[in-house]
């Protein structure tokens, strides 16, 4: 619990720090970099594709379904995605401990979330399932997903595992 707090404290002091509208392009451009790289590890470069392009479909969808909406709802995506992914992360490595079995439910708790909330009810399902249905990706996530949503449920189920 202490390193989810820690973490939500962080996240948010940097929030302060990023002006609106500069936080989706923020963490697409240090993705982007992460990807291009070739000192990067091949994990990351992975996860930072799926970063960039869970952001590009999320700006497509925007301008198809939501054109009235705000830089500012495309930034607080963009920035609990980079949480999710975060939060992801931590946990894979932490549950490094456990047995086979907590480690998957691990995993399945984080696809879950994503799949179970949808931000466009996007009806083609090849595209947004197709790291999800991947079972080599490292990033088996929906990619239509409303990352706030799927953060805070998320984060609140780990808490709850925490306390146990």
């Amino acid at each position: 619990m202490k390193k989810i707090i820690a973490t939500l404290f962080i996240a948010c002091s940097c929030w302060t720090n990023i002006q609106a509208q500069d936080v989706y392009y923020s963490i697409r451009n240090k993705a982007k970099e992460s990807v291009e790289s070739p000192e990067t590890p091949m994990l990351m470069k992975k996860l930072n594709q799926f970063k960039i392009d869970a952001l590009d479909y999320m700006v497509m969808k925007m301008r198809e379904q939501m054109p009235d909406s705000s830089a500012t709802y495309l930034d607080k995506q963009a920035y609990a995605l980079n949480n999710f992914l975060l939060l992801y992360m931590r946990s894979v490595i932490d549950s490094q401990k456990l047995p086979k079995v907590q480690q998957v439910d691990i995993i399945k708790l984080f696809m879950d979330a994503t799949y179970s909330n949808p931000l466009f009810n996007d009806q083609d399902k090849e595209l947004v399932l197709a790291y999800f249905s991947d079972g080599s990706s490292f990033t088996r996530f929906s990619l239509d997903t409303n990352w706030q949503l799927a953060f805070i449920a998320v984060a609140t189920e780990m808490k709850k595992r925490e306390s146990k």
